[in-house]
């Protein structure tokens, strides 16, 4: 992977508040060659590995998960807040720092035996990958690990994952 990918992600200090580093990928999604390398890098560490679904949350999962799953030749499942799909769906609910979230997935969106790919853009303190793993895992489906752009180590989100095989294509 090259450092150009990384050069592209810049640092938005105090933002969404105080004390918070932002890291924005905008700039990396407005190079097309250097956004394309991106799904390119995520996409070879899967090929052959019979990937059948990529699970990817809203919003900024749907911009890495649905080129990688088109990549991939799997199916691409978005993961949503409540009130978001329009069909029968699954719920899990998760602890934010302050309060709770719940996220939704169609009920027929996977089957039991299927391969997924969970995908998000950054992997922070975990609470969404793992809520979205405890999703994939009710319909029985089998996850092949959870890829990420960036992972910010030091929020320690891994960790909530457990058992789950984690890849970040970066790591600050």
């Amino acid at each position: 992977m090259s450092d150009r990918i990384r050069s592209l992600i810049r640092d938005i200090p105090d933002f969404p508040k105080p004390g918070i580093v932002f890291k924005d990928v905008t700039p990396l999604l407005a190079d097309g060659p250097a956004f394309a390398e991106a799904v390119d890098a995520l996409a070879g560490r899967y090929d052959g590995r019979g990937i059948d679904r990529v699970v990817a949350m809203e919003a900024r999962g749907f911009i890495l998960g649905a080129p990688l799953a088109l990549r991939l030749g799997a199916g691409f499942v978005p993961v949503r807040k409540k009130g978001k799909l329009p069909h029968e769906t699954i719920e899990e609910t998760y602890a934010l720092e302050y309060g709770q979230d719940t996220l939704q997935m169609h009920r027929d969106a996977l089957i039991r035996g299927h391969r997924v790919l969970v995908v998000d853009d950054v992997l922070a303190t975990g609470g969404t990958a793992a809520a979205v793993a405890r999703l994939v895992r009710t319909l029985g489906a089998e996850i092949v690990e959870c890829a990420f752009l960036m992972e910010l180590d030091f929020l320690g989100g891994r960790a909530k994952l457990g058992d789950i095989p984690v890849h970040s294509l970066l790591r600050y």
